[in-house]
């Protein structure tokens, strides 16, 4: 398109550029991706004992020109030693590899299991939860059992056990916990299920703060999505502040911007375009008669489409349907554009739209990871995803900028310009920041709703040995780092433990697999000191090695062990710049 420049040529990235070829001045290294064996070392305190060291060399230029890898290398110093080398600085590293998706894995068992699908339902972790074979009743529960062994002993799980169960409907979620023989926890009550909650004595409601957004989103290689005088009247024709006083409950908002205005930058630059039905009626002719001048429409209407959206509550989408008929009306009504309501399988959908395949409209949202503008701007909109269609490699450029800067107010100052060419190339409508919370029966004690939805259920106790829980769906898979749906994540969360994790009800990366990670002085080294002593359920020690397997299973697609649920691998791409030997793009 256009509007559209090469990565490399855009002004503003000459620091990174600089940087990217500072950390990649390393000769004589081997092939990328290729695992190599490092020096011996000793475990301290024990017997001297031989340790073969893992590396996994990615080589910085070795990376697509246009989706630039962040991971130069990962390897295994000592046994309980791990370096990470970066192609460029990131401010976020620790809260990156504290996400579910880089949890570590036991790189005997991918080996082992590589290429069978069965760590898809039998995850062998280092969490206070285990799930045993045929523990995942599929379409029915998964039963989570207290891992003994659990290294943090002062924070194993207070319960025994632990349910998983689904409802899509909230009403339905609600009589659950209502029930004495019900579920002790929900997630995401109805809009007007909160204040019944709130005055029911047998129950608690925790309220989270609305750190989401859900969109409109639209993918710009179908006609006429790649006109962006098309996708600008489409943003300024859905009343959006109607949306949210129909169907939201209790402290949600309008989005003004892409992200929250409680993160750094979230809101700095130009606020989200103005309900005009006259203006988008205007300027939607126009684009459409630009779209048939370029040979891509055979006349100035817009094609009959359709509107996707998956049937799952979440705390940025609190009624799909409803909202998804609204916006047909409005569509309808303010532009004359007729789509047809397409709801569908949610593994399928979630699929479909990360890679790009949805040709209409689609309602999807997101919530935060780590509080970061980059976990925002930069999982959506960075060069290597495909999901809203071509990227736009002036705001990719800009993003990596901001994001390699330690300084708060340049960052801020990036953070503008980057929302002003949101706004301006439209790759979807942002809608809301959704309010949303879980309830719990009184009963239950160190009860919460996490802001960044990764409750942990080890933490609460009831008495009875067994906490039950009933979220908005089942999980796809228990291989998480080839999954970015919330219902998946949450139960991973049970299982696996990354390097960091986030702290209990807040959102600070905090130590977990790691005593420690320091960096270098240039910030493009990190060295990470391994917890001693841990194991995996399975029973195999917890060593250096098995996090140089982890990264190279989850960051290289030539890996033997790259094998996941859908082969998505959105988190990779969208934290960490892109994967290391990339499937080829589809042939158009």
């Amino acid at each position: 398109m256009s509007e559209q420049r090469p990565w490399l040529r855009v002004t503003t990235l000459i620091a990174v550029v600089a940087l990217v070829a500072a950390a990649c001045g390393v000769q004589g290294t081997p092939a990328a991706g290729t695992p190599t064996t490092g020096p011996t070392a000793t475990t301290p305190g024990e017997t001297p004992e031989p340790f073969a060291g893992d590396s996994w060399e990615a080589g910085c230029a070795n990376y697509p020109e246009t989706t630039p890898g962040e991971l130069d290398y990962v390897k295994a110093v000592d046994r309980y030693t791990v370096e990470f080398g970066l192609c460029y600085l990131d401010v976020a590293f620790l809260s990156k590899i504290a996400f579910t998706s880089f949890a570590i894995l036991d790189k005997d068992y991918l080996d082992e299991t590589k290429g069978t699908g069965t760590a898809l339902e039998a995850p062998n972790g280092t969490g206070p939860y285990m799930v045993n074979a045929g523990d995942w009743v599929r379409g029915d529960h998964i039963t989570f059992t207290k891992f003994d062994n659990f290294w943090d002993t002062a924070n194993a799980a207070k319960e025994g056990t632990v349910i998983f169960r689904w409802n899509a409907e909230a009403a339905a979620r609600l009589t659950e916990l209502q029930s004495p023989e019900g579920v002790d926890g929900i997630d995401n009550p109805g809009a007007t299920d909160f204040d019944v909650i709130r005055n029911d004595p047998s129950l608690q409601l925790f309220e989270r703060q609305a750190i989401n957004i859900f969109y409109v989103g639209m993918t710009n290689t179908f006609a006429p999505f790649g006109n962006e005088k098309v996708r600008q009247a489409i943003a300024q024709g859905i009343d959006r502040q109607r949306i949210v006083d129909k169907f939201y409950p209790p402290g949600s908002e309008v989005a003004s911007h892409f992200s929250p205005c409680v993160l750094l930058g979230g809101c700095e630059g130009p606020a989200w375009y103005d309900f005009d039905a006259t203006a988008a009626k205007t300027l939607l002719a126009e684009g459409l008669q630009e779209e048939v001048t370029a040979g891509n429409l055979t006349e100035a209407t817009f094609p009959d489409t359709e509107i996707f959206y998956r049937d799952v509550v979440r705390g940025y989408l609190p009624t799909p349907p409803l909202v998804a008929a609204d916006i047909q009306d409005q569509l309808a009504t303010n532009l004359g554009i007729t789509a047809k309501v397409t709801p569908m399988d949610s593994g399928a959908f979630i699929t479909a739209a990360n890679k790009g395949e949805l040709n209409g409209f689609y309602l999807l949202g997101w919530g935060a990871d780590y509080p970061d503008m980059t976990n925002f701007v930069d999982v959506h909109f960075g060069a290597s995803n495909p999901q809203f269609g071509n990227p736009f490699f002036d705001l990719a450029g800009q993003m990596r900028l901001a994001g390699s800067l330690n300084d708060e107010g340049q960052r801020k100052l990036i953070y503008a310009d980057v929302n002003r060419l949101i706004k301006e190339h439209v790759p979807m409508v942002p809608i809301a920041h959704g309010g949303s919370g879980a309830a719990y029966k009184a009963a239950v004690q160190g009860a919460y709703a996490a802001p960044l939805t990764d409750e942990r259920f080890a933490v609460m106790s009831n008495g009875t040995g067994t906490i039950k829980w009933m979220q908005n769906a089942e999980p796809l898979s228990l291989f998480c780092g080839d999954e970015s749906d919330g219902e998946s994540l949450r139960a991973c969360e049970q299982v696996y433990e990354p390097l960091y994790t986030y702290e209990t009800g807040g959102t600070a990366p905090i130590p977990a697999l790691a005593e420690s990670c320091t960096a270098s002085a240039d910030n493009l080294k990190w060295t990470c000191t391994l917890r001693q002593g841990v194991t995996f359920h399975n029973g195999a020690a917890f060593d250096a090695n098995d996090v140089v397997a982890t990264y190279a299973a989850l960051m290289d697609g030539n890996n033997p062990n790259h094998g996941g649920h859908d082969q998505t691998w959105y988190y990779q791409g969208a934290f960490f710049g892109s994967l290391l030997n990339p499937p080829p793009a589809p042939v158009e």
